[in-house]
């Protein structure tokens, strides 16, 4: 009685933990400007988590783990392409503010590098793999003992090989016996990226393309941001921008692109002037809107990824020579992979838009962003295991936790297995 006490406390305590943590997020976002980068922010090396120990007699053996490329230049060049045209235009018909042609004079000295380099990793981001590394190697030391098997299977884009050749050289410092093997094809991107599978391996699952009976992302956006003072303050006049293609929005956004991702190859605050703090903390919440709502909709769609993770972890479970399969793909993916797991709560679809934010988190996707699944077991072989969401311990609070954050890997096993049969391939 005393245990079943004490567990029933200790959920109640983490319950009320993680609603604080959710209904307080605009107060985080306004006390941490990082915060308010979102998806487009470096991964936060200073915030790893403590441990917590495991059950008595359970050691770790084996890992499963996602993550995000490091840190890059913007993803799309028309980041750096349309917010360079629409300036030059704005020059041109001389819309521009004093501010505006401070702001476009920095701009046009800047934006050429990146430019050039659209997509690529920076050396921040090889820094976060290697530090990431090393922490689950120093973490979890039992794992990779001797001369343990290390699979690790990248996204054919150039961020993501490297990361994984940074976060894998941490793992050989460690232990210069492992026995890693990288993999990057094309066929391989029906696990890692699964909407972006070559099309002779898409799948499609039931419910892949339900929409969430939600507000569109533009007209919460519209209606969020104080988006007209943000163009005020560039142009005298910003009519002209209903010129190009996408309008007023498609730039704003594309500036948002740029306000939040620069952060992570130059260290001068250049464009930062641009917001004040209450209107950077709508423009987050708009992102925030936008990443939620493509995901939570998309979340079956990574289905794949979720099979090979239980297919992969039974591979470990007969094999004792395997230490970890290492999975290196994008932003998209794990967002997908956290909602579909519902990891702290993110997947749950809230009763308005407004609401969004307080299930969903945009910031806990930074670049780098990692997501590990590491299974302990005991001499009679019963097999625990628990999450870690950016180095940090999380929850799933479909499963009812043995102690702490520890889940038993059959419950998840049988949660899989419910929500495969609910959600069918198609084709």
């Amino acid at each position: 009685m005393k245990r079943l006490i004490t567990l029933l406390t200790g959920l109640f305590i983490s319950a009320l933990i993680l609603q604080a943590q959710q209904y307080d997020v605009l107060d985080q976002v306004q006390a941490d400007i990082r915060k308010a980068y979102g998806m487009e922010g470096p991964h936060r090396l200073d915030e790893f988590g403590t441990l917590t120990r495991a059950p008595q007699g359970y050691k770790p053996f084996y890992i499963s783990h996602y993550g995000r490329h490091g840190s890059r230049y913007a993803w799309n060049p028309k980041t750096y392409t349309f917010l360079h045209e629409v300036l030059e235009k704005a020059g041109e018909r001389d819309v521009l503010t004093p501010y505006g042609k401070e702001f476009a004079a920095r701009y046009e000295a800047f934006y050429m590098e990146p430019w050039i380099n659209t997509g690529d990793l920076v050396p921040l981001g090889y820094d976060q793999h290697r530090a990431i590394g090393e922490f689950v190697y120093q973490s979890f030391p039992q794992v990779f003992k001797g001369t343990k098997k290390v699979e690790a299977l990248s996204s054919t884009g150039q961020r993501c090989i490297v990361s994984m050749g940074a976060f894998t050289l941490s793992l050989k410092s460690g232990n210069p016996n492992l026995q890693i093997r990288l993999q990057s094809t094309h066929d391989g991107m029906a696990v890692i990226a699964p909407p972006s599978a070559p099309k002779a391996l898409l799948r499609t699952f039931k419910g892949q393309t339900d929409a969430v009976a939600l507000e569109s992302s533009t007209d919460f956006f519209l209606r969020v941001t104080p988006w007209q003072e943000v163009l005020d303050k560039l142009f005298t006049d910003s009519a002209f921008l209903q010129e190009f293609n996408g309008g007023s929005v498609l730039f704003l956004r594309e500036l948002w692109q740029l306000y939040c991702g620069y952060h992570n190859y130059e260290s001068a605050p250049l464009f930062d002037s641009l917001l004040t703090p209450e209107q950077r903390l709508r423009f987050w919440e708009a992102d925030n809107y936008f990443s939620f709502r493509g995901d939570i909709t998309a979340r079956y769609a990574v289905i794949p990824l979720l099979e090979d993770i239980l297919e992969k972890a039974d591979q470990a479970l007969e094999d004792p020579q395997t230490a970890a399969h290492l999975r290196f793909g994008h932003d998209y993916i794990l967002e997908g992979l956290v909602t579909l797991l519902d990891v702290n709560r993110c997947g749950t679809v809230p009763a308005t838009p407004d609401e969004a934010k307080y299930w969903f988190r945009n910031f806990d996707i930074p670049m780098a962003a990692t997501l590990l699944l590491v299974f302990y077991k005991n001499r009679g072989g019963d097999v625990l295991f628990k999450v870690l969401l950016n180095e940090n311990e999380a929850t799933l609070p479909q499963l009812t936790p043995v102690s702490g954050p520890y889940y038993r890997w059959s419950d998840f096993r049988a949660w899989a297995a419910r929500l495969l049969r609910e959600h069918p391939c198609e084709n």
